[in-house]
């Protein structure tokens, strides 16, 4: 039975796919998924195997970067050992930093590297890997940042989503009522402009429509000055701040308004939840506008820029949106036929099928 090592990075967007690819594989392979303590908080200790490995940001303080090369030169070592002892034959790095160290040890072992990027910009950690890898599973045909000569490295898939997102309701909804119902997922980074400015914009709209909001916030004290101003202005809502079953509450909300990460866009398509999206201003290589940009093109969701909001632009967007439904109702359509094809079992299946490529 091949063995498989699965390594993530810290964030939501490296992790949930590292899971998604641990379900699709976990029933035939021996598989286990590393991560650092940052990503430890996204994984449930019951369901998934998986090792902590500490690895240091070489660029988070250029003043400690000569303590942290020599910290990065150890985890490498470490890396080795830990690949060499396990006696793993096929690696698959959802990219971050933290990955860097195994993919090296693993390229010195001959260990067969795969290498996922669920972005349509290819990361900075699996651009340094991509020469040492077999394959490149990714979603867009166009990835950006990888060069002609290793377009033959790319493996399409349709976008990964978790396990139970295939089991969730889809979004059926035919009319806009009168009462709109808002998700308003502000993502881990840069939620604070969500907490602050579309808070805003939700109160004025309550001011000419009945609105009912689901909204991730920021922290508990974002939490109760917002609870506030909704009980104020008699604005139906629950706010969260991390919610594993958000999407069960909100496949009959009319809308999302939200970052644009990878997974968090592509189980809001799968689901034919429309949605305006607001990419991250300061995520590396843009890739949140990147991603978000591909459902734009296929005319299938809302893009604005951070920059290029105010209260009026906004609003006047919003009104559009819940008036013009011949609009709304293209999009969510084009949403439809763009996500039709995902399905657990296909992805399962090509997934199988690069395992065992010889």
């Amino acid at each position: 039975m091949k063995k498989i090592l699965i390594t993530t990075g810290g964030s939501g967007g490296h992790v949930i796919p590292s899971l998604c690819i641990y379900d699709a594989l976990k029933d035939d392979y021996e598989v286990k998924i590393s991560t650092d303590l940052r990503g430890s908080k996204y994984i449930n200790n019951e369901n998934y195997n998986y090792s902590l490995i500490d690895v240091p940001n070489l660029f988070s303080n250029l003043l400690l970067f000569p303590y942290n090369l020599i910290k990065f030169c150890i985890s490498v070592i470490k890396s080795y050992q830990f690949l060499k002892l396990n006696n793993f034959n096929i690696l698959i790095s959802t990219g971050g930093y933290m990955s860097l160290p195994l993919c090296l040890a693993a390229n010195l072992l001959n260990i067969k590297i795969y290498i996922f990027e669920p972005n349509s910009v290819l990361g900075r950690a699996n651009k340094l890997m991509l020469s040492f890898a077999e394959k490149i599973i990714c979603y867009d045909k166009n990835l950006k940042g990888i060069s002609e000569k290793l377009f033959n490295k790319i493996y399409l898939f349709k976008p990964l989503l978790r396990k139970e997102i295939y089991n969730y309701q889809k979004n059926k909804k035919t009319t806009i009522t009168e009462k709109k119902k808002l998700l308003i997922i502000g993502g881990s980074q840069g939620a604070k402009f969500f907490d602050e400015f579309i808070t805003k914009i939700i109160i004025k709209l309550s001011k000419t429509h009945k609105i009912q909001v689901l909204q991730q916030v920021i922290n508990l004290n974002s939490k109760e000055s917002i609870k506030k101003l909704y009980q104020k202005n008699d604005i139906e809502h629950e706010l969260f701040d991390f919610d594993d079953n958000l999407l069960v509450k909100a496949v009959n909300y009319d809308l999302a308004i939200t970052r644009s990460g990878a997974s968090t866009i592509s189980e809001l398509g799968y689901l034919n939840i429309p949605f305006v999206a607001i990419p991250f201003p300061y995520a590396k290589d843009n890739h949140q506008y990147y991603n978000a940009e591909y459902y734009e093109k296929k005319k299938s969701c809302w893009l604005i820029m951070q920059k290029d909001v105010n209260e009026k632009n906004f609003k006047d967007l919003m009104i559009k949106i819940f008036e013009d439904q011949n609009e709304y109702f293209s999009k969510k359509s084009n949403l439809i036929q763009l996500t039709k094809e995902n399905t657990w079992e296909k992805n399962k299946s090509k997934l199988f099928e690069l395992i065992n490529e010889n």
